[in-house]
């Protein structure tokens, strides 16, 4: 009997790994002509894709494969940043064996990964406002989820574990592959333990969109990144400054430049996002530009980038990200979908070097290698999320009591709803069910 990757792909619980964890099963149920691998890895710091590509680059390509069978592709492009020399060295060695396959190689800057960035740079097609990259022909797929998809496919492998680099003040910095359920407290641990004296913030994921956690919060699918950093860092007071202090000193500190603007990347592929426009509302109360509304926020990425171009160090990715928030809750919904013809005319001379971002974040000192390493020890005890994705939290299909094996299938996608498989990270027994986990000890 032939297998069906994408009932394969549900059944193991795939989700986009690198993002805000889509259900895979959903997004390779469609026709497109070309399938990216997205292994720019967008974030600073982060360093799980370029060695994954490096070390797995056989599986990924075998996974590609399986996608550009399915959903009909002509093309598979793996695009990665230039300097990755072992990963295209790698790929180099094995990718004249695949009708289609192809490198692009990447200038390092950011956000380099940004999906609609990376269509852009790969096929010249700009994605629609507000749409996805399936919308021009495209599908992109982050390289833990292909390879989650080989693993699936080929060694009936469902995803219980996620590669997470550690950064910032760890005594090791190191990429690990981490149990799902095991808490942020306990993976810092295994990285050697935090090393700054004083309060600290751990970010999940990267330095830029990446999300500050408590010590208890879990090791989900989409954790990419630890990051440490102390409480005092100008990164971490940037993020935790309120909304109306950012708008009281906008009204006195903004000069209305634009430069914000002139690096912002959906503006740069002919989004009409201007993230100089919101900032007026601080000292306005308006866009003072009757051809465009409010709802331009919802056209920002809130990848902060206009932050770090301001020369007050204004926060324009903020104010959006306030004004989504109203209008959500009034019901409005983003009815902005031009499809733009061209990019920026200047766009290639806009590009945001990654090396400059960090300097100017001040996270030098911690830009150095996290290589791959095993576990130190047996992880005997996890409390799993049971809403690791896109959608509606998976329903429990165990008790408390049961016995499970690493694999197994512990929840499920509520009937008729968007969601995705969770299995068991470790063997053991149920030990609870409650506040949207299921606990399991060895």
């Amino acid at each position: 009997m032939e297998k069906n990757l994408i009932d394969i792909i549900a059944q193991s619980g795939i989700v986009g790994a690198g993002g805000a964890g889509f259900p895979t099963h959903v997004k390779v149920n469609a026709k497109a002509e070309y399938v990216i691998l997205n292994g720019a890895e967008c974030e600073p710091l982060l360093r799980v894709d370029q060695q994954l590509m490096a070390v797995e680059t056989k599986k990924i390509l075998e996974g590609l494969k399986l996608i550009k069978e399915t959903v009909g592709a002509d093309k598979v492009v793996i695009a990665l940043k230039d300097h990755y020399t072992a990963a295209i060295n790698s790929f180099n060695g094995l990718i004249g064996e695949y009708e289609g396959f192809s490198l692009h190689l990447l200038e390092n800057f950011y956000p380099a990964g940004d999906e609609q960035v990376t269509v852009y740079e790969v096929t010249g097609r700009i994605v629609p406002e507000g749409g996805i990259p399936l919308n021009v022909g495209v599908i992109v797929s982050n390289v833990e989820t292909v390879l989650n998809i080989y693993n699936a496919y080929y060694e009936d492998q469902p995803v219980t574990d996620s590669y997470v680099t550690f950064a910032g003040e760890v005594k090791n910095h190191v990429t690990m592959k981490l149990p799902l359920g095991m808490t942020v407290g306990e993976a810092l641990e295994l990285a050697g333990g935090v090393t700054v004296d004083g309060p600290y913030v751990v970010i999940n994921g990267g330095p830029m969109m990446g999300k500050h956690v408590p010590l208890d919060s879990k090791i989900t699918k989409t954790t990419k990144g630890l990051i440490v950093l102390p409480e005092s860092h100008p990164l971490i007071q940037d993020v935790k400054m309120d909304i109306s202090k950012m708008l009281h000193i906008a009204k006195a500190a903004c000069c209305h430049c634009s430069l914000c603007t002139e690096v912002c990347p959906r503006n740069l592929i002919g989004h009409r996002i201007a993230p100089h426009k919101t900032i007026r509302f601080a000292s306005y109360g308006h866009l003072c530009d009757g051809s465009d509304t409010p709802m331009i926020a919802f056209l920002c990425s809130e990848c902060r980038l206009c932050q770090y171009a301001c020369v007050m160090n204004l926060q324009p990715w903020k104010v959006n990200h306030e004004l989504k928030g109203i209008m959500a809750k009034q019901g409005i919904r983003n009815s902005l979908n031009n499809a733009p013809e061209s990019a920026h005319p200047m766009r290639e001379y806009k590009k945001y070097p990654i090396k400059k971002l960090i300097a100017n974040l001040g996270l030098s000192k911690y830009n150095v290698a996290a290589p791959l390493t095993e576990l130190p020890k047996e992880i005997d005890h996890v409390s799993i999320p049971c809403g690791q994705h896109i959608g509606a939290p998976a329903v429990p299909c165990v008790n408390v009591g049961d016995t499970v094996a690493k694999g197994d299938v512990i929840a499920k996608p509520a009937e008729g709803k968007l969601g995705a498989c969770i299995h068991a990270s470790i063997s053991g027994t149920i030990k609870e069910i409650a506040d949207g986990c299921i606990a399991i000890e060895k």
